[in-house]
């Protein structure tokens, strides 16, 4: 079960005039929980300065009433954060803020991963610029901070220090007069474009939009910058792009209810789930989810396969990944603290089990060992996606490979060792087909070990598995 792959980031950012607009990040960043849990900030400007407030923890440590009166302004940049480059200390908590000479402040939130930093890297320290210490999106924001110096436009200055980010992401960036949203020539992280009367937001997924009463536009680009300022928008395309959205947005990390290139997250995941039973026939009495990311999936299988679906496990809604969780003691209990089975349903029961993906095996060996100790005669597992074989570079935390189990052994000696009766993947060609997205439009990276941007230094860190 793939709940120790950490999400990437959330990103949201709105311009308008009459906005109050950090009291509409507020409940934005609150859509976009799932997608970082260990800090959340917040700029805002009123088009004179740039007012700033971050901290550890979830959104709702983070902010009071108090902080979000501070944060005056028509405009404003979020974000949750979970550590992909930088550890998780309040040091890297997002907005990155830099201070440019008679200028004030500017900016920056990142959803994404660099996999490889080498060309900042080289410009900081070809224009003496100390990068000690620093993670990817800070280099990013010291590169644009630089280009503002020097004279250039906001706009002009992101124009400039693009070529230096070679790798994944979706950036907000903010002065004291606009905000500049930009995504990666392959467009691997999800980001859209909606309008809340005559402003605009910009959000890392559709269902941020919704809890805001914006209307989505569309999706942003590959390689588009957008600005945003109070004269409107502005497109310019600053590279042809491709899109190659990451089709694990659709098997896991998205909320179900947002939209990801024009398709429902949750009717995608119902047909990974009916792909599922199409290509298993197992022999069970109930159909149980691992909630809540498998819940369309379970339903889907079941419907396909006519196994009666069961709530079986009971999901602790207050137990979050919060910046106090990812400690490696607590992973094992971390199962039982976040679910519990319902005895009466699973008692001798033949129970299919579905669930999203396995990473490292130990917590779906945990919840084996929880379903039968609750009486089930079997478990079958089932999993709506293919074996994970490769590490992400692209901003989400999974594992170094000789950490993932379907790196190291095959199906049988899985199933052996996490103690299942049988265990089913979802075949690639059937995730594709599920998806209904073509193979060319998507990064499928994990299971193929095939990466759209280049790696750079981190391909030596890899090694093919059949």
């Amino acid at each position: 079960m793939g709940k120790h792959i950490k999400e990437k980031c959330g990103i949201f950012g709105v311009v308008g005039g009459g906005f109050e607009a950090a009291r509409l990040i507020h409940p934005g960043l609150w859509a976009l929980q799932h997608r970082g849990q260990e800090s959340s900030g917040i700029a805002s400007s009123d088009g004179k300065k740039v007012y700033v407030h971050k901290g550890m923890g979830l959104v709702a440590h983070v902010f009071s009433e108090e902080n979000l009166r501070f944060l005056k302004g028509h405009m404003a940049i979020g974000h949750n954060r979970y550590s992909t480059s930088g550890a998780s200390i309040s040091k890297h908590a997002q907005p990155v803020v830099e201070k440019i000479n008679g200028k004030g402040l500017l900016a920056l939130v990142h959803n994404g991963n660099l996999p490889s930093a080498k060309k900042l890297e080289e410009f900081l320290k070809s224009r003496k610029i100390s990068f000690s210490g620093l993670n990817d999106s800070e280099m990013m924001t010291k590169a644009i901070a630089y280009f503002i110096s020097s004279g250039l436009s906001l706009e002009d200055a992101v124009k400039k220090a693009y070529p230096l980010f070679s790798g994944v992401f979706c950036l907000l960036i903010m002065d004291k007069s606009k905000v500049v949203a930009l995504r990666d020539a392959f467009g691997i992280r999800p980001l859209c474009l909606g309008q809340l009367n005559r402003g605009y937001v910009v959000a890392s997924e559709s269902c941020a939009l919704d809890i805001i009463g914006a209307k989505f536009v569309r999706d942003v680009r590959p390689g588009e910058m957008i600005v945003l300022d109070e004269s409107g928008l502005k497109s310019i395309q600053l590279e042809k792009g491709q899109s190659k959205l990451d089709v694990f947005e659709f098997v896991y990390f998205a909320r179900p209810d947002s939209y990801l290139l024009g398709k429902s997250v949750d009717e995608v995941r119902q047909n990974l789930g009916e792909q599922l039973a199409k290509e298993n026939k197992i022999e069970a009495d109930i159909v149980i989810p691992v909630p809540d990311s498998a819940i369309p999936a379970a339903l889907g299988f079941s419907r396909a396969s006519g196994i009666p679906f069961y709530p079986g496990l009971i999901k602790n809604r207050y137990i979050h990944r919060t910046f106090i969780m990812p400690e490696e003691h607590t992973r094992n209990v971390g199962v039982r603290l976040k679910l519990n089975p319902m005895k009466h349903i699973l008692k001798g029961k033949r129970v299919a089990v579905v669930d999203d993906s396995i990473v490292r095996g130990t917590t779906s060996k945990e919840l084996i060992k929880m379903i039968k100790s609750a009486g089930a005669k079997e478990v079958h597992l089932l999993i709506s996606s293919p074996p994970v074989k490769y590490p992400d570079f692209y901003g989400i935390d999974t594992p170094r490979q000789v950490d993932l189990i379907a790196s190291k052994k095959p199906v049988k000696e899985i199933e052996k060792e996490i103690g299942a009766d049988s265990l089913h993947y979802l075949s690639y060609q059937g995730l594709l087909k599920a998806v209904g997205i073509p193979e060319d439009n998507l990064c499928t990276s994990c299971f193929t070990g095939i990466y759209p941007v280049d790696i750079g230094e981190r391909a030596r860190q890899i090694k093919k598995v059949g």
